[in-house]
C-alpha cells in the first residue's frame, strides 16, 4: 500500500490500515547508549561556526553532539572551578611540554 492509499483508508475509517498494523510484527527500539536522561535542544550555529565544528569532531573521531556536550561539559566544570579534561587532552598537553621550543 503506497501513501496515498494508506491516507485514504485512514481517513474513510476503512479496517484494511488496521490490518496492515496489526499484521506487523514488534518493532525493537535501540538501547540507549547512557542510563543518563538526556533532553534534545535545538542550536542555530553560523554556518562556517558549524563547519569547524563538524570538522574538529571528525578530526576526533566523534559526532558533532558528542563534541559539543563535551565543551558544554568542561565550560560548566569550568565555572564550578571542578576541572574535567580527557586523558587525550592531557597526554597532548604533556607531549607539548616534553618537546624543545625554538630559541
Amino acid at each position: 500500500m503506497n501513501r496515498n492509499d494508506a491516507v485514504k483508508q485512514f481517513h474513510s475509517g476503512g479496517d484494511r490500515l488496521t490490518e496492515l498494523i496489526d499484521a506487523s510484527g514488534p518493532v525493537e527500539l535501540p538501547a540507549p547508549d547512557t542510563d543518563t536522561p538526556m533532553v534534545s535542544r535545538s542550536v542555530r550555529l553560523p554556518l562556517e561556526t558549524y563547519e569547524r565544528v563538524r570538522e574538529a569532531a571528525d578530526a576526533r573521531g566523534i559526532g558533532v553532539t558528542t563534541l559539543m556536550r563535551q565543551w558544554i561539559e568542561a565550560g560548566l566544570a569550568d565555572l564550578d572551578d571542578s576541572a574535567t579534561v580527557s586523558l587525550a587532552d592531557v597526554r597532548r598537553a604533556l607531549a607539548a611540554l616534553s618537546r624543545p621550543t625554538a630559541a
